[in-house]
Protein backbone atom coordinates (compact mmCIF):
# COMPACT_ATOMS: atom_id res chain seq x y z
CA UNK A 1 0.00 0.00 0.00
CA UNK A 2 1.52 3.40 -1.21
CA UNK A 3 2.17 5.38 1.68
CA UNK A 4 0.45 9.06 2.25
CA UNK A 5 3.13 11.83 2.35
CA UNK A 6 2.82 15.82 3.04
CA UNK A 7 5.31 17.95 2.54
CA UNK A 8 4.92 21.77 2.95
CA UNK A 9 6.79 25.26 1.12
CA UNK A 10 9.18 23.40 -1.41
CA UNK A 11 10.70 25.89 -3.99
CA UNK A 12 9.18 25.44 -7.46
CA UNK A 13 7.86 26.93 -10.65
CA UNK A 14 5.01 25.55 -12.55
CA UNK A 15 6.01 23.79 -16.15
CA UNK A 16 2.45 23.38 -17.18
CA UNK A 17 -0.88 22.84 -16.72
CA UNK A 18 -3.60 20.43 -17.69
CA UNK A 19 -7.76 21.16 -17.55
CA UNK A 20 -8.15 17.40 -15.02
CA UNK A 21 -11.49 17.27 -14.45
CA UNK A 22 -14.41 20.11 -14.71
CA UNK A 23 -12.97 22.43 -12.12
CA UNK A 24 -9.57 20.94 -11.55
CA UNK A 25 -5.89 21.03 -13.32
CA UNK A 26 -3.32 18.51 -12.96
CA UNK A 27 -0.43 20.86 -12.90
CA UNK A 28 3.45 19.92 -13.58
CA UNK A 29 5.62 21.73 -11.41
CA UNK A 30 9.30 21.35 -11.00
CA UNK A 31 11.09 21.55 -7.55
CA UNK A 32 14.07 22.50 -6.37
CA UNK A 33 13.92 19.26 -3.86
CA UNK A 34 11.56 17.29 -5.42
CA UNK A 35 11.83 17.32 -9.10
CA UNK A 36 9.29 17.09 -11.65
CA UNK A 37 5.84 16.70 -9.62
CA UNK A 38 2.53 16.20 -11.22
CA UNK A 39 -0.18 18.01 -8.85
CA UNK A 40 -4.02 18.05 -9.06
CA UNK A 41 -5.18 21.59 -8.12
CA UNK A 42 -8.71 21.14 -7.08
CA UNK A 43 -11.41 23.73 -7.65
CA UNK A 44 -8.00 26.01 -9.57
CA UNK A 45 -10.92 26.23 -12.76
CA UNK A 46 -14.04 27.85 -10.61
CA UNK A 47 -13.91 31.68 -10.66
CA UNK A 48 -13.29 32.03 -7.28
CA UNK A 49 -10.91 29.89 -6.99
CA UNK A 50 -8.05 30.97 -4.57
CA UNK A 51 -5.24 28.99 -7.29
CA UNK A 52 -6.36 32.32 -9.98
CA UNK A 53 -3.87 34.48 -10.30
CA UNK A 54 -1.17 32.25 -8.50
CA UNK A 55 -0.03 29.19 -10.79
CA UNK A 56 1.12 30.89 -13.15
CA UNK A 57 4.16 30.28 -15.26
CA UNK A 58 7.74 31.27 -14.66
CA UNK A 59 7.24 32.60 -11.33
CA UNK A 60 9.10 31.06 -8.19
CA UNK A 61 6.17 29.86 -5.71
CA UNK A 62 6.52 27.84 -2.36
CA UNK A 63 4.43 24.61 -3.00
CA UNK A 64 2.80 22.46 -0.82
CA UNK A 65 1.22 19.07 -1.63
CA UNK A 66 -0.03 15.93 0.35
CA UNK A 67 -1.36 12.28 -0.93
CA UNK A 68 -0.33 8.96 -2.00
CA UNK A 69 0.00 7.32 -5.14
CA UNK A 70 2.15 8.80 -8.48
CA UNK A 71 0.14 12.37 -8.51
CA UNK A 72 -0.22 14.29 -5.06
CA UNK A 73 -2.89 17.03 -4.04
CA UNK A 74 -2.09 20.61 -4.13
CA UNK A 75 -2.96 21.89 -0.90
CA UNK A 76 -1.00 25.03 -0.94
CA UNK A 77 0.81 28.11 -3.22
CA UNK A 78 2.42 30.77 -2.11
CA UNK A 79 3.69 33.17 -4.86
CA UNK A 80 7.16 34.59 -3.83
CA UNK A 81 7.86 37.63 -6.58
CA UNK A 82 11.24 38.53 -7.65
CA UNK A 83 10.69 38.00 -11.25
CA UNK A 84 8.99 40.27 -14.11
CA UNK A 85 6.55 38.54 -16.11
CA UNK A 86 8.47 37.55 -19.10
CA UNK A 87 6.46 38.73 -22.48
CA UNK A 88 7.28 38.42 -26.18
CA UNK A 89 10.64 35.88 -27.49
CA UNK A 90 11.42 36.35 -24.09
CA UNK A 91 8.12 34.39 -23.05
CA UNK A 92 9.01 31.94 -26.33
CA UNK A 93 11.85 31.16 -24.63
CA UNK A 94 10.48 30.58 -21.62
CA UNK A 95 8.07 27.84 -23.00
CA UNK A 96 11.34 26.10 -24.84
CA UNK A 97 13.44 25.82 -21.44
CA UNK A 98 9.87 24.37 -19.28
CA UNK A 99 9.12 21.97 -23.14
CA UNK A 100 12.46 20.90 -22.05
CA UNK A 101 12.11 19.77 -18.68
CA UNK A 102 8.77 18.32 -19.14
CA UNK A 103 10.28 15.89 -22.37
CA UNK A 104 13.47 15.14 -20.74
CA UNK A 105 13.14 14.88 -17.21
CA UNK A 106 11.60 12.12 -15.18
CA UNK A 107 9.31 12.73 -12.52
CA UNK A 108 10.42 13.11 -8.69
CA UNK A 109 13.95 12.63 -9.88
CA UNK A 110 15.87 15.64 -8.00
CA UNK A 111 17.85 18.26 -9.27
CA UNK A 112 18.57 21.50 -7.49
CA UNK A 113 21.37 22.45 -9.48
CA UNK A 114 19.39 22.38 -12.62
CA UNK A 115 16.87 23.88 -10.53
CA UNK A 116 18.81 26.74 -10.26
CA UNK A 117 20.23 27.03 -13.73
CA UNK A 118 16.42 27.76 -14.44
CA UNK A 119 15.82 29.89 -12.21
CA UNK A 120 19.07 31.40 -13.37
CA UNK A 121 18.12 31.31 -17.27
CA UNK A 122 14.47 32.92 -16.42
CA UNK A 123 16.35 35.93 -14.68
CA UNK A 124 18.39 36.57 -17.83
CA UNK A 125 15.04 36.40 -19.67
CA UNK A 126 13.36 38.67 -17.86
CA UNK A 127 16.12 41.23 -17.83
CA UNK A 128 18.73 42.15 -20.77
CA UNK A 129 20.59 39.29 -21.05
CA UNK A 130 21.91 37.81 -24.26
CA UNK A 131 18.76 35.42 -24.58
CA UNK A 132 20.75 32.96 -27.13
CA UNK A 133 23.63 32.84 -24.35
CA UNK A 134 20.83 32.06 -22.01
CA UNK A 135 19.02 28.91 -23.41
CA UNK A 136 22.38 27.84 -24.82
CA UNK A 137 24.36 27.87 -20.99
CA UNK A 138 21.02 26.59 -20.01
CA UNK A 139 21.15 23.20 -22.39
CA UNK A 140 24.54 22.49 -21.54
CA UNK A 141 23.91 22.03 -18.05
CA UNK A 142 20.76 20.32 -18.92
CA UNK A 143 22.46 17.51 -20.65
CA UNK A 144 25.05 17.60 -18.11
CA UNK A 145 22.27 16.99 -15.46
CA UNK A 146 21.37 13.82 -17.76
CA UNK A 147 24.47 12.09 -17.65
CA UNK A 148 25.08 13.61 -21.17
CA UNK A 149 28.03 15.94 -20.54
CA UNK A 150 29.98 17.14 -23.38
CA UNK A 151 33.78 16.74 -23.92
CA UNK A 152 34.73 19.71 -25.20
CA UNK A 153 38.58 20.41 -24.90
CA UNK A 154 39.93 17.06 -26.36
CA UNK A 155 39.80 15.14 -29.44
CA UNK A 156 37.45 11.30 -28.46
CA UNK A 157 40.31 9.39 -29.81
CA UNK A 158 43.59 11.20 -28.97
CA UNK A 159 42.86 13.04 -26.43
CA UNK A 160 44.75 15.55 -27.76
CA UNK A 161 43.70 19.32 -27.02
CA UNK A 162 41.09 20.42 -29.25
CA UNK A 163 43.29 23.31 -31.84
CA UNK A 164 40.76 26.47 -32.14
CA UNK A 165 41.53 26.78 -35.97
CA UNK A 166 40.56 23.27 -36.90
CA UNK A 167 37.18 21.34 -37.36
CA UNK A 168 35.65 18.41 -36.08
CA UNK A 169 32.68 16.15 -36.06
CA UNK A 170 31.15 16.07 -32.86
CA UNK A 171 30.04 12.10 -32.12
CA UNK A 172 27.20 12.00 -29.40
CA UNK A 173 28.46 8.80 -28.01
CA UNK A 174 32.46 9.79 -27.80
CA UNK A 175 33.02 13.69 -28.21
CA UNK A 176 34.81 15.46 -30.88
CA UNK A 177 36.75 13.43 -33.30
CA UNK A 178 39.03 15.15 -36.48
CA UNK A 179 37.00 16.61 -39.63
CA UNK A 180 36.68 14.66 -42.58
CA UNK A 181 35.16 15.59 -45.90
CA UNK A 182 33.47 11.89 -45.60
CA UNK A 183 31.89 12.26 -42.41
CA UNK A 184 28.52 11.53 -42.09
CA UNK A 185 27.47 15.80 -41.07
CA UNK A 186 23.21 14.28 -40.63
CA UNK A 187 24.66 11.95 -38.11
CA UNK A 188 27.57 13.74 -36.67
CA UNK A 189 27.43 17.55 -36.76
CA UNK A 190 30.45 19.62 -37.90
CA UNK A 191 32.12 22.10 -35.24
CA UNK A 192 35.03 23.89 -34.94
CA UNK A 193 37.73 23.68 -32.33
CA UNK A 194 36.78 27.38 -31.20
CA UNK A 195 33.23 26.87 -30.93
CA UNK A 196 34.02 23.77 -28.86
CA UNK A 197 36.05 25.53 -26.34
CA UNK A 198 33.83 28.51 -25.57
CA UNK A 199 31.38 26.36 -25.17
CA UNK A 200 33.32 24.86 -22.78
CA UNK A 201 33.76 28.22 -20.65
CA UNK A 202 30.41 29.36 -21.52
CA UNK A 203 31.09 31.97 -23.56
CA UNK A 204 28.51 32.62 -26.54
CA UNK A 205 29.01 36.26 -27.29
CA UNK A 206 31.35 35.32 -30.53
CA UNK A 207 28.15 35.06 -33.93
CA UNK A 208 29.92 32.16 -35.24
CA UNK A 209 30.02 30.61 -31.98
CA UNK A 210 26.31 31.33 -31.32
CA UNK A 211 25.08 29.67 -34.67
CA UNK A 212 27.43 26.50 -34.52
CA UNK A 213 26.46 25.79 -30.33
CA UNK A 214 22.96 26.56 -31.60
CA UNK A 215 23.12 24.14 -34.26
CA UNK A 216 25.51 21.03 -32.19
CA UNK A 217 22.47 21.38 -29.36
CA UNK A 218 19.70 20.96 -31.34
CA UNK A 219 21.09 17.67 -32.85
CA UNK A 220 21.75 16.14 -29.36
CA UNK A 221 18.53 17.22 -27.82
CA UNK A 222 16.35 15.83 -31.05
CA UNK A 223 18.44 12.68 -30.69
CA UNK A 224 17.49 12.56 -26.57
CA UNK A 225 13.79 13.45 -27.67
CA UNK A 226 13.63 10.47 -30.05
CA UNK A 227 11.31 12.58 -32.72
CA UNK A 228 9.58 14.25 -29.47
CA UNK A 229 8.34 17.33 -30.86
CA UNK A 230 8.77 20.88 -29.43
CA UNK A 231 6.10 23.02 -30.11
CA UNK A 232 8.21 25.91 -28.62
CA UNK A 233 10.19 25.75 -31.90
CA UNK A 234 7.31 26.41 -33.87
CA UNK A 235 6.08 29.34 -31.91
CA UNK A 236 9.58 30.92 -32.35
CA UNK A 237 9.21 30.51 -35.77
CA UNK A 238 6.08 32.67 -35.54
CA UNK A 239 8.05 35.20 -34.61
CA UNK A 240 10.41 36.15 -37.60
CA UNK A 241 10.17 39.55 -37.26
CA UNK A 242 12.85 39.16 -34.59
CA UNK A 243 16.44 39.33 -35.17
CA UNK A 244 18.14 36.26 -34.97
CA UNK A 245 15.88 32.99 -33.82
CA UNK A 246 17.33 31.35 -30.56
CA UNK A 247 15.63 28.12 -30.42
Amino acid sequence: MAVSTRVADRPGFILHSYPYSETSLLVEAFTREHGRMPLIAKGAKRPQSAWRGVLLAFQPLLLSWSGRGDVKTLTGAEWQGGLPMLGGRALACGFYLNELLLKLLAREDAHPGLFDTYRAALDGLAGAADQAACLRRFELRLLSELGYGLSLTHEAESAQPLDPGSRYHYVFERGPMPYSVHGDVARYPEVSGQTLLAMAHEEFANAAVKAEAKALFRALINRMLDRQVLHSRQLLRDLQAFDEPSL
